[in-house]
């Protein structure tokens, strides 16, 4: 399945901003979706997941209580709604899907073999 992440931009501090990663190729039912961010020099880091039937979602530490993760499986597109955003939240996003992954190893990157291009969040202080 191919991935492609956009609704990125520019946001000051304390606005929302909601991400979308679209999948096309093939069905996409059956895929556990992950939000990962990455900043320069830094390793990619785990922001948010939902598996196939939305029915299991975790967010880490950092996001939690600000970020949502949510999936219409309909339209092939999983959404993360960012809320009350951070200067320090400031990175490129990216999504990551799998049809195998295991729920133990949901937040390591090397669990993906599906990624999306990334989209850049910029938050102003």
């Amino acid at each position: 399945v191919q991935l492609q992440a956009s609704g990125g931009g520019l946001v000051q501090a304390g606005g929302s901003l909601r991400l979308s990663c679209t999948a096309s190729g093939r069905t996409f039912r059956g895929y556990t979706v992950s939000w990962f961010r990455q900043i320069p020099g830094k390793e990619r880091e785990f922001v948010g997941t939902i598996n196939w039937n939305s029915r299991r979602t975790y967010a880490a530490d950092s996001v939690k209580g600000r970020f949502t993760v949510s999936r219409d499986n309909d339209q092939n597109t999983v959404y993360l709604q960012m809320n009350s955003l951070k200067p320090e939240d400031t990175a490129v996003y990216y999504c990551a899907g799998s049809n195998t992954v295991i729920a133990s190893a949901r937040m390591s990157p090397a669990s993906y073999s599906s990624w999306g291009q990334g989209t850049l969040v910029t938050v102003s202080s």
